[in-house]
Parts: C-alpha cells; structure tokens; sequence
C-alpha cells in the first residue's frame, strides 16, 4: 500500500516510515500541516493517510476537513495524544475514519490500517521490497532506503521480475517473455537485450550506493541477492 504518514515528532515519525516500510508498503512523511495537505491532495494517490491531530501550520482536523471536501475518500487514521471522547468525536465529524491515542502499539497500528484498507477495496499489498530495496509497480517508483531511483518503463519490468523471485535464478527467457509481452510478444527479440537492462539497473541501483544486488549466473540469467545486495 500507498501510505502518507503527517506527525511533526521526527521520531515517531521515523519509526513509522520504517516499521510500516518493513511491511512492504510504500511510505511518504510529512512534518507540518501545509505539507500535509499538499502531498494529500496532490502526492497520492495513497491507500491510507495516517494524521497527527497536533501539527504545525495546519491541525489534523483542517487536513482532513479540506481533503473531505475536495473530495478526497481516501481512509484517514488519526494520531493522537488527546485521549478525550470529545475530541475523538471532533477528529471523526471532520471525517477521519479512525482514531488512535499515543502512545499505541505498532501491532495495533498495522491493524488498523489494514482494516481500513480492507474497508476501502485497496489491496493488502503492491510493494516488492528486497533489503532495502523497494518498487511499487503499479505507482511506477523505485526507491533504495529514502532515496527515489528514476527508471524506464522497461528497467521497472525487469527489476519487477527479479524482485518477485529474490534468490533464484531468473533466465534471460523468462524476463524476456514476462517483460516484453509473452512469448509472441518477445519472438524475434535477442535475449541480449535483457542484458542491456541489467546493466542499466545495476548502474542505477547498485553503484551509486556501493551495492551488487543483481547477480549473474552463468549459463542462466541474473539472481536477485535476497538481502538486497
């Protein structure tokens, strides 16, 4: 899943971003209400968007109510260190759909957003992550750690196809035949060219970060090291 996690507490919000990474999903933070509601409104689509009700600039009730009323339906799950009833009904009327009081359990938490994700039709997940390698496919991004990787459409198939199998050997065939539309759509292409890409994802993936996550085998195709290299 797509998550958009807003909470000014650069910790918390770290933890976050890693516990909920771990899981697979594809994670975005913001520290303060503005950037909130930009990255809401025009960073998404997300599946889910966890709120801090506290925040700079703008509070999670105005970040919601504005979403709500662009038309906004994504799932909201609001954090809270106010426990009162009040002001979980005033978090709920500005149309969050949950509500969680800090300090919580992440356990807690992952239930909650999968509930909700659940309750919204979004699928449990679409991240592949090998180490701390992650793709999202259908959202088209790549990013290593926190840092995005820009790549063609082509590099996010045969990276996809890698990734889908960490540890194995995957044959130059078998991506050429996934990636470049099935054995009818792949007759007449020089297996080679898998080669090309490789060479281009390694050079985007691996050596700007001192990583050799795409291995050769020889005879074979290419194995995708399950630690992410």
């Amino acid at each position: 899943m797509r998550i958009l996690v807003v909470e000014d507490e650069e910790g918390l919000a770290e933890s976050l971003r890693r516990g909920l990474s771990t899981e697979g999903h594809w994670v975005e933070v913001a520290h303060d209400g503005h950037r909130g509601l930009d990255l809401a409104l025009s960073g998404g689509p997300y599946d889910v968007v966890l709120l801090d009700l506290m925040l700079p600039g703008l509070s999670g009730y105005e970040i919601c109510t504005r979403m709500r009323a662009h038309g906004d339906s994504t799932p909201v799950l609001m954090l809270t260190a106010k426990d009162g009833e009040y002001d979980e009904a005033e978090g709920l009327d500005s149309g969050a759909d949950d509500y969680l009081t800090k300090p919580f359990s992440f356990v807690v938490l992952g239930a909650r957003v999968r509930a909700l994700a659940r309750r919204a039709g979004a699928p449990a997940r679409t991240t592949l992550q090998v180490g701390d390698l992650f793709l999202d496919p259908e959202a088209r991004r790549c990013r290593r750690g926190t840092l995005d990787i820009e790549l063609t459409a082509r590099e996010l198939g045969v990276l996809a196809c890698l990734m889908e199998h960490p540890g194995r050997a995957v044959a130059k065939q078998d991506v050429l035949d996934e990636v470049w539309g099935g054995s009818g759509g792949a007759e007449g292409i020089d297996p080679n060219i898998v080669e090309v890409y490789v060479s281009s994802l390694r050079r985007k993936i691996d050596a700007p970060f001192g990583r050799r996550s795409i291995r050769t085998v020889h005879g074979t195709g290419y194995r995708m090291a399950p630690d992410g290299g």
